[in-house]
């Protein structure tokens, strides 16, 4: 089977195509074995109730790509894995703002990755990071450790140590995985491109040495290793420059082929893939599953260390990415920031204590994540979050009133040169400005241009037929409405109410 549907079960259907035929020929690159358990007998690094929490976040990590993650496997089958967990932008720095507080974009105030409209500089001239999940686990007794990517425009040699976190090892431009400055809690060292110098390998290897020195302290921690990869140039480390030969991009019906007629006019007038194009697209897609082997074996390692030091019975462990990807569907060459399925939905898998086995169908976002690592700790909570807390549903105690909307905010078309993720060439993805809103039964597109865009989940799982024009009034408007409340809101309460609204 070689191609990924939309419907909600996309996650779970992931996570089941380890021998997928689009792999035939292929190897995995050096699989490795679990965690070691059980550990040897050392106290908990935190009092009863007040668990450590580990998150590995990576870049651009498309549900397709979990295939040849085995180690995120496993953590899926002892833990929750989250069907329909959705970004509130397909884009990294606008993303990864509402996974350190918990709000949309329209009250971060970053839309996109460089300012004055977003990166790294709006967040900081705002005031966000006295706003973090960071700063309310420190104030919880947290030791906190941030590690990898931070925000896009992010420099290590002039920005310091934010707000929040005790251990600080982030890299500016760590694209290429060699070649980076990284800030180590204000000491800037300059990594160059020998084997050693992979930025992957590094931060796992720092990451590692973290949970060792807290390990027994009696006193819990947070740690976050966001990843570059699978983001290109996708560079894979040194074993796995040769893995996955012949691995070709999924094919689904949409892929190469043109929607229907009724797309909007920044799709609309796309001409098909030519030969090169294609080449260049199962290229990329299989450097991105090499280079997603070392955050497998950096998953793995974690959790092995965790199990060494008797940790990992008292660690809940998350991964998840900032968004997905799109390489060849709707006849579109590599990229994101859209709302097709392939952009918006993304892995959200954790395993620990307090959390039951089972695929969770209810409709979570990145927004929910602050508020999610805040309640794990018993925390302060945030009040300008406008998401909610998941640990609920990771108990298995479905709110009765859960939202039925999502919301997506994106601002575009994004030409700044500057910008890693700026969409060039043929078959660009590069759509203007839109608001959106996902729901159990499809997918709801306003555009700044005046179209708008719905697909059913149901009889559109691959998201080709616009069906906007075919919605009984009354159903436009009910989703309209949903949009505009939740586009509007402002904190948990607001937020949670735009979000139950009939849509």
């Amino acid at each position: 089977m070689n191609a990924f549907p939309r419907p909600a079960l996309v996650l779970a259907l992931a996570l089941a195509l380890v021998a997928a035929a689009g792999c035939a020929g292929s190897r995995r690159a050096d699989p490795a074995p679990g965690p070691e358990l059980p550990g040897p007998e050392v106290p908990p690094a935190s009092p009863p109730g007040h668990p450590n929490v580990v998150l590995v976040l990576t870049d651009d990590l498309d549900t397709s790509l979990l295939r040849f993650m085995p180690h995120a496997q496993q953590l899926a089958a002892r833990g929750a894995s989250f069907a329909d967990y959705s970004v509130s932008d397909t884009l990294c720095c606008p993303s990864r703002s509402s996974i350190f507080t918990g709000q949309y974009p329209h009250d971060t105030g970053v839309f996109t990755n460089t300012s004055p409209d977003g990166g790294y500089d709006v967040f900081h001239s705002r005031g966000l990071e006295q706003q973090t999940f960071a700063t309310s686990l420190q104030a919880a007794g947290y030791r906190t450790a941030m590690m990898g990517k931070y925000l896009n425009g992010y420099e290590p040699t002039s920005d310091g140590v934010p707000q929040g976190w005790n251990e600080w090892d982030v890299a500016g431009n760590g694209y290429r995985e060699y070649g980076y400055d990284l800030d180590q809690n204000g000491r800037v060292t300059h990594h160059g491109d020998a084997p050693p110098d992979y930025l992957t390998d590094v931060v796992s290897a720092r990451g590692q040495d973290f949970v060792r020195t807290h390990a027994g302290a009696g006193q819990p921690f947070f740690l976050e290793i966001a990843t570059f990869a699978p983001h290109g140039p996708s560079t894979p480390a040194p074993p796995d420059v040769d893995a996955f030969p012949g691995l070709i991009a999924p094919r689904d019906p949409s892929f190469n082929t043109p929607d229907a007629p009724g797309a909007p006019g920044w799709l609309r007038s796309l001409a098909p893939l030519d030969h090169r194009q294609v080449d260049r697209i199962d290229a990329q897609y299989r450097k991105r599953a090499q280079s997603v082997q070392a955050v497998d074996r950096m998953l793995g390692d974690l959790q092995t260390t965790l199990a060494q030091t008797g940790q990992l019975a008292n660690t809940v462990v998350m991964f998840s990415s900032d968004n997905g990807f799109h390489l060849g569907q709707h006849q579109l060459a590599g990229g994101k920031q859209t709302a097709f399925a392939t952009d918006l939905t993304v892995p959200l898998i954790a395993a620990g204590p307090g959390v039951a086995p089972r695929t969770v169908p209810q409709l979570a976002q990145n927004v929910d994540l602050a508020p999610t690592i805040a309640d794990l700790a018993h925390a302060p909570g945030l009040p300008a979050a406008d998401g909610r807390s998941l640990v609920p549903l990771l108990a298995e105690t479905d709110p009765p009133d859960w939202r039925t909307a999502a919301l997506v905010e994106h601002h575009g078309p994004n030409d700044d040169p500057s910008d890693p993720d700026r969409a060039t060439g043929r078959n660009r993805s590069n759509p203007p400005s839109y608001t959106a809103i996902e729901t159990a039964a499809g997918t709801y597109v306003e555009y700044v241009t005046g179209e708008r865009e719905y697909h059913d989940r149901a009889t559109d799982p691959f998201q080709r037929t616009n069906a906007v024009a075919a919605l009984p009034p009354d159903r436009a408007a009910a989703l309209h409405t949903t949009l505009t409340a939740l586009a509007a809101c402002h904190g948990p309460v607001a937020c949670a109410a735009a979000g139950r609204a009939r849509s």
